[in-house]
């Protein structure tokens, strides 16, 4: 294929814009811009997901409550409470879990469709775990980072509220191997976290796969700590790095220019210790953006890490849009990432960017 041919499929579908300056006439750029704002204005628009339309449903047609003490619930823990819930799940239920530790490692399955787990605040409610990557599960073998979550949603639809997310996993030392250890894993499409912690160290949220919101939510880790390949916006967010040394907030994992996939985090906070990348390009077309976000001095100037591989360069889509801080200062970054106009960054500041308007109205 030449090298016209290759660049411009990248730009259709948005994944580097920087490379426009490498084309040699003024037809090529013409030709190359033309396809980049299509894609800006597919992107802008109500219809540009290749999702099918999503439906929640709201009002529940159960209500279960959650409490230590049998008197004063109906189930002593939230595995019990999810249990309880038919296989096939097709309405609402909610899940009110009271104040209190859980020590549980709880999975949804994927036709439990409509659930929402309620805490007594996220400071109250916490659901907590220790697998790591490495322990040795039921069949001998290590569990993998996958299976090392404390909560692993896999069905569509599920809101949690009030509560925080867990893995009590020791931090590993630095170039450990096997030490990922995640407090949550989300697997499925169209799922909300409002008011929620999500508390680890390597590898704490498993943004795996589908549309995914997370609003006034607490993310705390080290390397990799918002990882996967999700199609998630994080809105008014505080993200929290713990290390001692470099650590890395974002590893998006958008393998092809197909994917309609990318991570976007609008009026969030950045602050902890250690020195802290924006991002590592996981994925060949790994897409992260943040939008009017507070970035403390901890952020590396470079911004971003391409993994070792320079030919993700060309092909990442890595940017800011009126950030603030001292970890905001764009002249220090890498060259492939962008300081987007605000054409650019229309597509990722809105609740558009997940198809919101369908799902996530009177949340």
């Amino acid at each position: 294929m030449m090298r016209l041919e290759l660049i411009l499929i990248v730009l259709l579908f948005g994944t580097g814009y920087s490379v426009v300056s490498h084309f040699n006439t003024s037809n090529e750029l013409m030709i190359t811009e033309n396809a980049y704002l299509n894609w800006l204005q597919r992107m802008g628009s109500l219809n540009h997901s290749v999702f099918n339309e999503a439906k929640n449903k709201i009002t529940p047609c159960k209500k279960i409550k959650v409490h230590k003490n049998p008197r004063f619930g109906d189930y002593t823990t939230v595995q019990k409470a999810i249990n309880s819930i038919p296989i096939v799940n097709d309405c609402r239920v909610v899940i009110s879990v009271s104040a209190g530790t859980y020590r549980e490692k709880i999975e949804i399955p994927a036709t439990m469709a409509y659930i929402s787990l309620e805490g007594a605040g996220a400071r109250k409610t916490i659901i907590q775990w220790d697998d790591t990557a490495d322990k040795k599960g039921p069949n001998g073998q290590p569990l993998g980072t996958y299976a090392s979550a404390t909560f692993a949603v896999n069905a569509p639809y599920f809101i949690a509220k009030h509560i925080t997310f867990k893995n009590k996993a020791p931090p590993p030392p630095s170039g450990a191997l096997g030490k990922q250890a995640v407090a949550l894993r989300i697997s499925a499409d169209t799922a909300a976290f409002i008011d929620c912690k999500f508390i680890g160290a390597q590898d704490t949220l498993y943004d795996h796969k589908g549309r995914h919101y997370f609003k006034n939510c607490y993310i705390q880790g080290s390397v990799d700590f918002i990882f996967g390949d999700g199609l998630s916006l994080y809105e008014n967010c505080h993200l929290r790095a713990k290390t001692k040394s470099y650590g890395a907030l974002t590893a998006q994992k958008r393998e092809s220019m197909l994917e309609e996939t990318g991570f976007s985090f609008l009026n969030c906070k950045i602050t902890g210790s250690g020195a802290l990348y924006l991002g590592r390009a996981w994925g060949s077309f790994s897409r992260v953006v943040f939008a009017y976000t507070y970035m403390d001095k901890i952020i590396t100037p470079r911004g971003w890490y391409d993994w070792g591989d320079k030919n993700r360069e060309m092909t990442v889509f890595f940017g800011q849009f009126k950030c603030s801080g001292p970890g905001a200062n764009f002249g220090g970054r890498v060259s492939w990432s962008r300081e987007l106009t605000q054409q650019e960054a229309k597509p990722f500041i809105s609740l558009s960017f997940i198809d919101g308007h369908e799902w996530l109205m009177n949340l």
